[in-house]
C-alpha cells in the first residue's frame, strides 16, 4: 500500500498535492466582510479597511502583558516556539467582489459545457467533492478536454500537455509588471478528469486567486464542487516560461511554490523525459548530482536507489515481504541499467552471501524535490543519446536550478543503459551528496 502512494505521489505530485491543498484550505476558508455588488463600492470598502489595519500588530504592548504561551493580537495568534499548537494567521479581504465570483462561476460552467460530451458517458461513484470519482478517465482524454477548452478560447493546460493560449497568462504578468489591474483564468484538466478553473487577480498592489471547482455528474452534466479564494505572495515568470506562483497561507505538507510551465517542449522531449527520468530522484541517491562514468560509477551504487531502477526497468513497484532483495532480481536490474559488473554490485550495495540477497531500503517522500526534464537530446553515431536535463525546483523558484547531460544505451528490446551524468550548477546549489551507510 505505501509503495503504491509514494509512487502515485511521485509521479503526479503536483495534481495530487494541488488536490490536498485546495480540499484542506476548504476547511479553514477565509471569508471577508459581507462584500456590495458593486464592484466600485467593494474597492473602496477594501481600501478603508486596508487603512485602518496597523503595520506593527505588536505597538502599544508592554513586555509584561505578554504570555510566554500565547500572544493575542487581534487576527493573528502566534505561539511560542516551543508551542505545539496551530497558529492562526490574519484573515484577508476578498479582492474579488461577489459580482466577479458569480461571473467566473458563470464561466466555468460554459467553459464545461463545451467539453461535456467527453464526459459523456463516464461512470461516477460516490466520493469526496475533491475527486471527480470518474471510474476511469484517461490521459488522453484529458488532452481531449484541453484542446477543445482551448479552441473555445480558454487558456488550459493538463499532465504531459503544452498549455493552450498562454498568451492570455503573459499579457497578465506584463499587467502585473507595469501595476495594471488584471485579471485572467487558466483551467486545469486533472488527471481523474477534475477540472479546476483557477482566476488570477491583481488589484491595488495585491494578488488573489479564485478557484472553482468543476466535477461532473451521470450524463456529462457538469457541476460545481467547490471554491476557494487566496492570497498569493509573490509570481514570477520565468525567461524559459514557467509560472511559480506561491500562496500567503501555506497549508501543512503542502509544497512552499506552485508552477505552470506556459511554454511549448516537444513531444521527443517529452516521450524521453518519461522514459529515461520520470521517477528518478536529485535527492535520495547521487545519479543525477554525481559526475560519472563507468570509471567511477561505484560511487553512485547504493541499496536506496534500486527501488526507483527496478520501476523504471520493469515498469512495475517492487514489493518486498521481508525487506531484502533476491541477488538473482537486484544484480540482473543494476548491471543491465548502469555499467557495473556483479561483483561490483556486491562490493557496495550490501550482498548478505548468507541469505543470497542484497538489503531493501525504502525511500520515503522528501519534501518537493526538484525534478529533471529534457529540453534537447543529441543522438550519437554510436547509438547513444545524450540528454540535455533542466533540473526545475519550483520551491526555490527556478526552472534552471542546474543542468545535467546524461548519456543513456538503447537497446533493440526497448530496455536501456545508463553510461554517464555530468552536472552543473545554474542558478542554484546542488542537493546534498547522499551518503552511504557504514
Amino acid at each position: 500500500m505505501m509503495e503504491n502512494v509514494k509512487w502515485l505521489i511521485q509521479k503526479k505530485g503536483v495534481f495530487i498535492i494541488e488536490l490536498l491543498v485546495i480540499v484542506i484550505a476548504c476547511v479553514i476558508v477565509l471569508k471577508g466582510p459581507k462584500q456590495n455588488n458593486s464592484g466600485e463600492e467593494n474597492i473602496e470598502e477594501i481600501r478603508a479597511q486596508k487603512a485602518e489595519v496597523p503595520v506593527n500588530h505588536m505597538e502599544g504592548i508592554d513586555a509584561d502583558e505578554i504570555d510566554g504561551d500565547e500572544i493575542d493580537i487581534g487576527n493573528i495568534t502566534a505561539k511560542s516556539s516551543d508551542s505545539q499548537a496551530p497558529v492562526t494567521q490574519e484573515r484577508k479581504v476578498c479582492l474579488f467582489t461577489e459580482e466577479e465570483k458569480k461571473q467566473i462561476q458563470e464561466t466555468a460552467l460554459t467553459a464545461a459545457e463545451q467539453v461535456k460530451g467527453i464526459y459523456q458517458n463516464i461512470e461516477v461513484a460516490d466520493g469526496p467533492a475533491f475527486s471527480s470519482n470518474i471510474a476511469e478517465f484517461t490521459g488522453e482524454q484529458c488532452k481531449e478536454v484541453v484542446s477543445l477548452l482551448g479552441q473555445a478560447g480558454f487558456v488550459s493546460i493538463t499532465e504531459d500537455c503544452n498549455m493552450v493560449n498562454p498568451e492570455r497568462l503573459h499579457a497578465f504578468y506584463a499587467d502585473y509588471l507595469n501595476q495594471k489591474e488584471s485579471m485572467f483564468t487558466i483551467f486545469q484538466v486533472n488527471p481523474d478528469g477534475l477540472i479546476g478553473a483557477f482566476t488570477f487577480l491583481y488589484r491595488m498592489d495585491e494578488l488573489q486567486t479564485y478557484y472553482v471547482g468543476i466535477g461532473w455528474q451521470q450524463g456529462g452534466i457538469p457541476e460545481i464542487r467547490s471554491t476557494l479564494e487566496n492570497s498569493i505572495a509573490e509570481i514570477k515568470l520565468t525567461e524559459k516560461g514557467y509560472f511559480i506562483y506561491s500562496y500567503e497561507i501555506l497549508i501543512p505538507h503542502s509544497s512552499l511554490r506552485q508552477c505552470f510551465r506556459t511554454s511549448p517542449i516537444s513531444d521527443k522531449c517529452r516521450e524521453l523525459t518519461k522514459k529515461y527520468l520520470s521517477g528518478l530522484s536529485y535527492v535520495n541517491y547521487n545519479l543525477l548530482v554525481t559526475n560519472w562514468d563507468s570509471s567511477n560509477v561505484e560511487d553512485i551504487l547504493m541499496p536506496r536507489m534500486f527501488e526507483d531502477i527496478y520501476r523504471i526497468y520493469t515498469g512495475e513497484i517492487f514489493r518486498t515481504k521481508d525487506r531484502t532483495v533476491p541477488a538473482e532480481v537486484y544484480e540482473q536490474v543494476m548491471t543491465a541499467c548502469f555499467p557495473v559488473s556483479v561483483e561490483q554490485v556486491r562490493k557496495v550495495c550490501g550482498y548478505d552471501a548468507g541469505s543470497g540477497s542484497y538489503p531493501y531500503e525504502m525511500i520515503y517522500a522528501s519534501p518537493y524535490p526538484p525534478f529533471g526534464e529534457v529540453v534537447d537530446y543529441k543522438e550519437n553515431t554510436d547509438g547513444t543519446i545524450t540528454l540535455i536535463v533542466d533540473g526545475v525546483w519550483p520551491d526555490y523558484n527556478s526552472d534552471l536550478a542546474f543542468r545535467n547531460e546524461i548519456v543513456v544505451q538503447p537497446f533493440e528490446d526497448g530496455t536501456f543503459r545508463y553510461l554517464s551524468n555530468s552536472i552543473e550548477q545554474i542558478e542554484l546549489e546542488l542537493p546534498p551528496i547522499a551518503r552511504k551507510k557504514g
